[in-house]
C-alpha cells in the first residue's frame, strides 16, 4: 500500500522554513513498467514519474509542475478490481497539465470517481493560500488511520515499495524533488535523482 506524509505551512514565519514537506512511497508490482521522475509536458513544466503499463501509459502517482500545482494518488484495496476501469494515474496527470484550480478539479473527480477503482487523491495549488478556517479540518482523523494501516516500506516476493519521493518547497518557492527508484525488479538496486526549480509567479 502506498503512503504519503506531508506537512503544509502556507505561511512560514521564517525564510528557512518550508511551505511543504512531502514524503511518499509508491508500492507496486516490480514488473510493472514505469519511468523515473523527469520533466515532461508542454514546455517541460511537469515533474513526475510515469506509468508505462500498456493501456495506462502517461499516468502518474505523484507530481508537481512549475506553476505550483501538486497532485498525489494512492490506491486502496477493494474486494474486486474492475479491469475495465480507467487508469487512476490519469487523475494526477490531468490535474498537472490543466488550467483548472484544485477545488474545481476535485469536484469534477468527485462526480466521475465511479469510473476508477478505489483511490485517494491530493490536488493543491501551492501558490494559493488556504482559508484559515479550514486549515485544521480533519486533523483528528489522521493519526488513528496512520496507526492502524500504515506500513513505511513493503517487501514481498513480487510486490513492494518501488519509489521513495521527497518534495520540499521553501518560503521563496524553491522546489527540491528527490526520488529514489528501484532499478528493474531487483529490490537491492536503487537509483537516486534530484531536480530543483523555482515556482513561476
Amino acid at each position: 500500500m502506498c503512503i504519503i506524509f506531508f506537512k503544509f505551512d502556507p505561511r512560514p514565519v521564517s525564510k528557512n522554513a518550508y511551505r511543504l514537506i512531502l514524503a511518499a512511497n509508491r508500492d507496486e508490482f516490480y514488473h510493472r513498467p514505469s519511468r523515473a521522475a523527469d520533466f515532461w509536458g508542454n514546455n517541460n513544466e511537469v515533474l513526475s514519474g510515469l506509468d508505462m503499463e500498456e493501456g495506462k501509459e502517461g499516468g502518474t502517482w505523484l507530481g508537481i509542475n512549475t506553476r505550483g500545482k501538486l497532485a498525489a494518488l494512492t490506491n486502496y484495496l477493494q474486494p474486486q478490481l474492475d479491469r475495465d476501469a480507467r487508469g487512476r494515474g490519469e487523475l494526477v496527470a490531468q490535474f498537472l497539465t490543466s488550467d483548472v484550480d484544485s477545488l474545481s478539479y476535485l469536484k469534477k473527480v468527485s462526480a466521475e470517481g465511479h469510473l476508477y477503482n478505489g483511490f485517494n487523491l491530493i490536488a493543491a495549488d501551492l501558490r494559493q493560500l488556504p482559508d484559515p478556517a479550514i486549515e485544521d479540518q480533519g486533523r483528528e482523523y489522521v493519526q488513528p488511520i496512520l496507526s492502524k494501516y500504515a506500513a513505511v516500506c513493503v517487501r514481498c516476493p513480487d510486490y513492494g515499495t518501488r519509489t521513495n519521493t521527497v518534495i520540499l518547497v521553501d518560503a521563496d518557492g524553491h522546489v527540491t524533488f528527490t526520488e529514489r527508484s528501484m532499478l528493474g525488479t531487483d529490490p537491492s538496486c536503487w537509483e537516486t535523482s534530484t531536480h530543483e526549480f523555482r515556482l513561476q509567479s
